[in-house]
Parts: C-alpha cells; structure tokens; sequence
C-alpha cells in the first residue's frame, strides 16, 4: 500500500513573469497556452534543432507534432518544458516566457506540464501507486489528498488492479499508462507526449492515444510527438510537420 509522509499543500502556481489576461492571446475565445515565436535551436557543435518556428496551440487543442528522426520535434518538446533553451526567439507556455527560466520558477512552471516520456522512466523500487503519487509528494500534498488523486488516476488508464504492482511486473503498455497516470495525477492544463506509443505494439499504442484523447475531451491541451503515419491519419487530430528544423 501507499505509504508517503504529510506534507502541507502546495502553493498556486505564479507565472515568473508579471502578464495581464490580455497577454495571454486569445483567438475566438480561445486562449493561447503555447507561444513559439522566430524560435531557433542550435547547438554548441553547430547543429541547428529548431530554425524560426512560429507556432500557437490553443487551450484544448490535441495536436500531433510529425517528422523523421531528427527533425526536431524532441527538442520542441523539451523547449516547452525547460530542458533546453532556445537560441533565439521566445517560448510562451502558460503564460510565462521560458527565457532564462530557472530554479524555483522553472519547477513552478512545469507543476502546471504533464510529461510523458518514450521510455516510461518509472522508478523501479516504487510500486505504480507510488510511482505516481511521487509527483505529488515531491510537490507537498497532504497524505488524504494524494490518496484522492492517484485512485482516479489509476482509473483513468485502466490499472486499478496493478496499483501495488513494481514496474518488473508491468507490461510496456501498462508502464507506459503508469506514466501517463503520473503525468497528469495533478491534474495539468498541457499533458507534452514524446513518442510515447514508440516501444509499443499497435494494440498498446491505440490504448495510450485513446486515454489521451479522453483527457483532450475533458479540456486537456496534448502536444503528442510521433513519426507514426497510421495512427496519426487513425486519430484524426491536427497535425504539425517538421523537417529539417522548420515548420511545414
């Protein structure tokens, strides 16, 4: 059973910059969450990730970022959650400029991110329970309140009867429902997914963008990178093509 000591609750998140409502754009009532404007990636040995990708994802959209391997789309990804720096340009997520972001209000930022990984990174000794609960602990949720989150979490992805399971025990598809339970048992307004159906077989992948696409329908915005054709045109969401670094 899920054992983790009691921690008071979290504060509310505060953008690390000061913007008004009106800053946050908004298009037919729509508010923007994702902002990337002239945005440009290149690494120290010269190698360019990104060049001038302008790009605006809504709240609520559900969209897939395509292209082969090394076109860019892990390193937009980890542009939106602060592993990387842009060179050039700026990354607006959720109100905030990801510029020089760091510390304290880089990890308040990504509190409001659900990420979702290709290779699951569970921690092996924690229990699928605790695997995800840790998120909230590490954020200083109360015992009661973790309790009340990781039940419907598990749920949610269909792993009620694998909550005192070690990952070992886990099929892929099961570790991968782990993860994405992790990624969202806060209950964030962007859920970022990096290939996360990769190591999976059809039936597995079809179950994890299913579980995604019911998050999306509760107002859920998923950004969900794949080099997968069939299950894009079989999802049947929005697309955005990368090649090359570019956007097109």
């Amino acid at each position: 059973m899920l054992k983790l000591p009691t921690k008071q609750n979290p504060t509310s998140l505060k953008s690390s910059t000061a913007q008004t409502s009106d800053e946050n754009t908004t298009k037919g009532q729509k508010s923007v969450i994702v902002k990337l404007e002239n945005v440009r990636k290149t690494y120290a040995n010269g190698s360019v990730g990104l060049r001038d990708v302008n790009i605006e994802i809504y709240k609520g959209d559900f969209k897939f970022i395509t292209g082969h391997s090394g076109s860019g789309k892990s390193t937009l990804l980890k542009l939106l959650y602060g592993a990387e720096q842009a060179t050039d340009g700026d990354v607006i997520v959720n109100g905030s400029n990801l510029n020089g972001l760091k510390g304290n209000n880089l990890a308040m930022l990504r509190r409001k991110i659900g990420i979702v990984f290709q290779d699951y990174k569970l921690v092996p000794r924690r229990t699928v329970s605790e695997n995800i609960a840790f998120v909230l602990m590490a954020q200083g949720y109360t015992y009661k309140e973790i309790q009340r989150r990781v039940q419907p979490a598990l749920k949610m992805v269909g792993l009620m009867h694998k909550a005192d399971c070690f990952p070992e025990e886990l099929s892929g598809g099961e570790q991968q429902r782990t993860s994405i339970a992790r990624a969202i048992v806060n209950t964030p307004p962007l859920v970022l997914a990096d290939e996360p159906t990769g190591n999976l077989d059809p039936d597995n992948a079809w179950q994890v963008i299913k579980i995604l696409k019911k998050l999306n329908s509760f107002g859920v915005t998923v950004l969900l990178t794949t080099h997968d054709e069939q299950l894009v045109r079989a999802a049947n969401h929005p697309v955005l093509h990368l090649q090359n670094g570019y956007i097109v």
